[in-house]
């Protein structure tokens, strides 16, 4: 029994065969219709969340399975003291499978510790995002035909961020990426990043300026600032709008550069932007469908 924690749990080798079983899936939905019949993913997430609990739940009613689940910790147990352990031990015999997102980090490995069913990390706390990650890897092979050999620029909260941690360190396998992180100062990445970079001897650059960078970028990854990761309102307010990329900062850009986000956005992105082809944010939400369809069946061992 497998379960994923991390973009690393895959090899590379494995993610291909992932991201092909995707891009099958895309292009031959009714294929995959009942594959999950009879089966339950349960959805525990004790965080708020949009896109990746109604992806997950897309996914599985796609696949032809039912979900069960909580939306917010104030909904289940956890409310009563119930321990993620005991938690998962229950789940494991009402589910197939779970997808968990909790605020601390470590807790889905905890969870898949004790779990007689496979446990899918979909977020926790700063430290992991593994199947948005695969979400941008797939994106970006699809879009641009190859995971290797492009300038990265990674933009906004860069310390909190664990999109953009899981990506950095998913992408240091492939060949050929240099990595521009672009971030004011409180928000610059961790130093284990940087000095992991160093050491294996992966370029990179630290800037605040967006508009230095972009004509050198392949690709541009804007995130929001999240203040839900703050621990005061005053930094919040003054670090929330230092970045807005709009249709200025585009004619800067390479005409084949792709704008992602792992999304929600606030203000990062002017809405004037959402019509450039490049900005390809809402087909990367999509691709997150796909991917966690992918992956449900390759953890229940239902690969056609």
């Amino acid at each position: 029994m497998r379960h994923l924690m991390s973009p690393l749990d895959f090899t590379p080798e494995e993610l291909d065969r992932l991201f092909d079983l995707a891009n099958d899936i895309e292009s031959h939905p009714g294929k995959y219709a009942h594959t999950c019949d009879g089966r339950i993913l349960a959805t525990c997430f004790y965080e708020p969340s949009t896109r990746t609990r109604l992806s997950f739940e897309s996914a599985m009613t796609r696949l032809g399975g039912r979900v069960i689940g909580f939306a917010d910790a104030t909904s289940s147990s956890a409310s009563k003291g119930e321990s993620v352990s005991d938690t998962i031990r229950v789940i494991s015999g009402y589910a197939d499978i779970c997808a968990m997102r909790h605020p601390k980090e470590g807790a889905p490995m905890v969870a898949a510790e004790k779990s007689g069913i496979p446990v899918i990390n979909a977020g926790d706390g700063g430290h992991q995002h593994p199947t948005q990650t695969l979400t941008d890897l797939l994106t970006i092979r699809s879009l641009k035909g190859r995971l290797g050999d492009f300038t990265i620029g990674l933009c906004g909260d860069l310390k909190f961020g664990r999109t953009v941690h899981s990506l950095i360190n998913a992408l240091i396998r492939y060949d050929n990426i240099r990595f521009v992180f672009i971030s004011p100062e409180e928000l610059r990445v961790p130093d284990y990043i940087t000095d992991m970079l160093k050491e294996k001897g992966i370029p990179f650059q630290e800037v605040i300026r967006l508009e230095n960078v972009m004509p050198q970028l392949d690709l541009l990854y804007m995130t929001r600032v999240q203040k839900e990761r703050f621990f005061n309102e005053e930094d919040y307010v003054r670090l929330k709008d230092f970045y807005i990329l709009n249709a200025d900062k585009m004619l800067l850009a390479k005409k084949d550069m792709l704008v992602l986000h792992p999304l929600p956005r606030v203000n990062e992105i002017s809405v004037e932007v959402d019509s450039d082809p490049r900005a390809v944010y809402f087909k990367q939400a999509k691709y997150g469908v796909y991917v966690r369809m992918a992956l449900i069946l390759t953890l229940l061992e239902l690969v056609p």
